[in-house]
């Protein structure tokens, strides 16, 4: 990116600085501080108070409660606080969501900082999507259901538009890394979605969502407690045609996006049992059936042989997913306290994937995952923690290739990976004021060169009752994909002597209270990402094969996270984030590539928002997304264009039961690509209902 990192930075010190001192005039305003930075609604409790006056204090209690105490569970590998990690780590729960109008988790990232989770290819429900953290590609971003490991061993990542948003409790997004106590794949950060919990009574919620372009969306949850066993269980329905105008000027095109319809259909399912006052048992298991068009994209002409000169429109392209992800939970408080804690989980998850070009061929991916995770929670003294346990996964990926006209069927590979790990953290308050915690983790591969070991430290110290510093160094890793090893196919032939990635993240950052009115959090972090895997073209070809992968290449990104939430009145709050990423190619094969930006993971993002939200559940929030233009090769001579756009969304509830919300999103038509040749959606609406009985 042509703007220099360290000028940006500048300004940005500079306008936190005046932020701070007008926190300092409005200090002495009767509004709570908050310390839990999320630029997404507040929680409002639905049932209002019997007073006015209650009401009031109500509102200011649950948000403080909301900003300082979200859970959160990545950053410990337990249940804790944002406000007890030394890492930034940001959240955003089900009810903002859906004030929102997030229909799947990658719409639900919109408005996070830290992380640039549009998709790659289109705005619509089920656009295929990309996650960028710290400079990292979206097979670099670890994925967790609950705490465990979800991604994709043959061809990395996992697509989080599979998910739809009815079931979720919330979603965590912990930049950095993770692999000290998650293992593989967690070279640029987290994304750890958290399920719903059965409720104490039997309620039974039904929404409707209509919308743009065909938006047909429906579902049902029946959750609640009986005995000793609880349970949540729901079914998700979501149709779209997405048969939008667009135009693509570079092209000289214009047209209505085709065979770019969707068709889901989730079901989800929990149950808890008490087995006593000190053990419970819960089985939890998803479906998520997608169906859906690949229009593909216009192609663009010049410059011959860019990013988008080889895309096609199709008619006839289809895409099915099954994926069926399950686990068995088991927790027990050993001894007689509340102060140890342990848990015992089996899972096991089928990911099927069908691609149908054109009908004249078919390509299929077939994965079967069985792990097991221990852990062990221990306050065994005052004011210090130990997590400690054991994972193991197995990972079996089969990838065919059927021609129709040949009737003849290609395996590309079918092979194993096999993963265990020793892992340990160990937190102390050293003072009152400073914590300190410790981590290590000895993974154990299959693959030659697999075993990593990982440790990490955090700190953090309590200058002041309005500041805190803080600042963490991981070690991170991720073995290369089934594919990258073992594929036969000709043009991207499989090397079995590739690497893991490795990677070190830094950061540091300052949180400080703004009087009582809000509060400032700023981190200025490193990420370093070596042994890269990356696509190499072999020219002429080697034993008729035309490509393979190799270990080349480090990337060092350099940048900020900056959040600031205020409550500017009663019932009014505000938001701004802002997130620079400066990712720089230092060691290439292709010597052109030196000390430039690597593409798509360099763009710098702002959010901002202003709501109004009162204790009966009104909410209208006006909040915009800017993304700056970002080269789209990685020798920076092709590039896009940033944007801006701006959603209004309002939820009210018109009884305690009976709930409407609605959006209208970029509601200024703003028209753009994220990916050369492949179409926004412009403007769209969503309008929907909520029953709860």
């Amino acid at each position: 990116m042509s703007t220099n990192l360290f000028a940006k930075v500048g300004i940005k010190i500079v306008a936190s600085s005046v932020t701070i001192s007008l926190g300092i005039l409005f200090e002495n305003y009767k509004v709570m501080g908050v310390e839990n930075l999320q630029p997404v609604a507040i929680q409002i409790t639905q049932n209002p108070p019997e007073t006015t006056a209650e009401k009031e204090a109500d509102i200011e209690i649950n948000v403080i409660d909301k900003l300082l105490n979200e859970p959160v569970f990545s950053p410990f590998r337990q249940e804790g606080t944002v406000k007890d990690s030394t890492r930034p780590i940001y959240v955003i729960t089900g009810e903002e969501m859906e004030a929102q109008g997030a229909r799947t988790i990658r719409e639900a990232l919109k408005f996070l900082p830290g992380i640039l989770g549009d998709g790659t290819v289109g705005t619509e429900v089920n656009a295929l999507s990309g996650q960028f953290i710290r400079g990292s590609n979206t097979g670099q971003v670890l994925i967790l259901l609950d705490g465990r490991p979800i991604n994709n061993a043959g061809s990395g990542g996992f697509d989080l538009s599979e998910f739809t948003t009815n079931n979720i409790q919330r979603v965590e997004v912990l930049p950095g890394g993770g692999s000290t106590l998650y293992g593989s794949d967690a070279i640029g950060g987290v994304i750890n979605i958290i399920t719903r919990r059965p409720t104490e009574k039997i309620t039974t919620e039904a929404k409707v969502n209509l919308g743009a372009y065909g938006l047909n969306q429906q579902s049902i949850q029946n959750s609640g407690k009986k005995d000793d066993i609880s349970w949540v269980i729901g079914y998700n329905r979501t149709q779209a045609e997405n048969n939008y105008p667009f135009s693509i000027p570079e092209a000289n095109f214009s047209g209505t996006r085709e065979n770019n319809d969707a068709l889901y259909n989730n079901f989800n399912l929990k149950l808890e049992a008490d087995l006593g006052k000190r053990n419970t048992l819960s089985f939890s298991t998803l479906y998520l059936n997608k169906e859906q068009g690949v229009p593909g994209g216009v192609p663009i002409p010049f410059p011959v042989n860019g990013q988008g000169f080889f895309n096609s429109l199709t008619d006839k392209n289809r895409k099915y997913t099954d994926q069926i992800l399950s686990d068995l939970t088991w927790n027990l408080k050993l001894g007689d306290g509340d102060d140890s804690l342990l848990t015992a989980r089996i899972y096991g998850d089928f990911l099927n994937t069908r691609f149908d070009p054109s009908g004249s061929s078919r390509f299929e991916t077939n994965q079967t995952s069985y792990g097991i995770q221990t852990t062990h929670n221990w306050n065994f003294a005052k004011d210090q923690n130990l997590v400690y346990g054991f994972d193991y996964r197995t990972v079996n990926v089969r990838n065919t290739s059927f021609s129709y006209s040949t009737n003849q069927e290609r395996l590309n590979y079918d092979n194993d990976i096999n993963q265990g790990a020793l892992f340990a953290k160990y937190e102390v308050a050293l003072i009152p004021k400073l914590t300190v915690n410790l981590g290590l983790r000895q993974d154990f591969s299959s693959l030659v060169n697999g075993s990593v070991t990982s440790p990490s430290v955090g700190t953090k110290f309590a200058v002041s009752e309005s500041t805190t510093l803080r600042a963490n160094y991981i070690k991170n890793f991720r073995v290369p994909t089934i594919a990258n090893l073992f594929n036969v196919n000709p043009s991207n032939i499989g090397n079995p002597e590739l690497k893991p990635e490795r990677g070190d993240s830094y950061d540091i950052g300052i949180d400080q209270k703004l009087g009582n009115i809000g509060l400032l959090r700023l981190t200025f972090f490193k990420n370093n990402v070596s042994d890269t895997i990356a696509f190499k073209r072999l020219t002429p070809p080697v034993n008729g094969n035309t490509g393979t992968w190799e270990n080349i290449g480090l990337v060092e990104t350099t940048g900020i996270e900056a959040t600031l939430n205020l409550q500017l009145a009663k019932n009014i709050y505000s938001f701004i984030n802002y997130t620079a990423n400066d990712p720089r190619i230092l060691k290439s094969s292709n010597s052109a590539e030196i000390d430039k930006e690597l593409r798509f993971a360099g763009a710098d993002k702002l959010n901002l928002g202003v709501s109004y939200e009162n204790p009966q559940g009104l909410y209208l929030g006006l909040l915009m997304n800017s993304l700056n233009g970002y080269p789209t090769n990685n020798i920076n001579t092709e590039f896009l264009s940033g944007y801006t756009t701006f959603d209004f969304k309002i939820r009210v509830p018109l009884t305690d039961k009976l709930v409407v919300t609605g959006s209208l999103e970029n509601l200024f038509n703003q028209r753009y690509q994220l990916f050369p040749g492949f179409p926004d959606g412009g403007r769209g609406f969503q309008l929907g209902f909520s029953a709860m009985f």
